[in-house]
């Protein structure tokens, strides 16, 4: 039985379709770039760092189910530009963060990837205490950390890309 992997993967569907549809419109010339505001740059982040630092999580997710995430681990280049900690720079050279076609594809295939394995965990499986101490007082299961991790937390960024979108002059998406 796998009720809690349905609940999380129909979140994670939802969400993967709203990242898609805040892509609409953006070039790969703003997609590092900071919005414009008044006194300078808007210091908040633009949609090479979001996009690059979600896509940290999903081989984390696999791992974490026992799956195989060797193809979707993040290289090192990216844990040093995204990772949690890092703070998200204006790139209007494209020359700090990689290209948006490099970025945008692993972050659509290592969430592919791990909505894929999440949709097959048995309740019995997500039931167990989350394997991640330092997470496990916020989240206390697996199932728990994972509806994290594909819901609020890809929700909370992408509704930074949302008010960027506004700042860079782009509609609703």
């Amino acid at each position: 039985m796998n009720h809690l992997a349905t609940a999380i993967t129909e979140s994670a569907k939802l969400s993967m379709g709203y990242a898609q549809r805040l892509l609409t419109d953006v070039s790969a010339d703003q997609f590092h770039r900071l919005a414009p505001g008044a006194n300078g740059p808007v210091a908040s982040n633009h949609p090479a760092f979001v996009y690059g630092h979600l896509s940290l999580y999903a081989a984390r997710m696999v791992a974490d189910v026992g799956g195989d995430a060797a193809a979707i681990e993040p290289t090192q280049a990216f844990l040093d530009a995204f990772n949690h900690g890092v703070a998200c720079v204006d790139d209007p050279e494209g020359s700090i963060y990689p290209p948006m076609e490099v970025i945008t594809e692993r972050f659509f295939t290592s969430y592919e990837t791990a909505i894929t394995m999440v949709a097959t965990i048995d309740d019995a499986i997500y039931a167990a205490p989350n394997p991640n101490e330092a997470m496990r007082e916020r989240f206390s299961s697996m199932a728990s950390m994972h509806a994290f991790y594909l819901g609020g937390h890809m929700m909370i960024h992408m509704g930074q890309i949302s008010a960027w979108r506004r700042m860079m002059g782009l509609p609703p998406a």
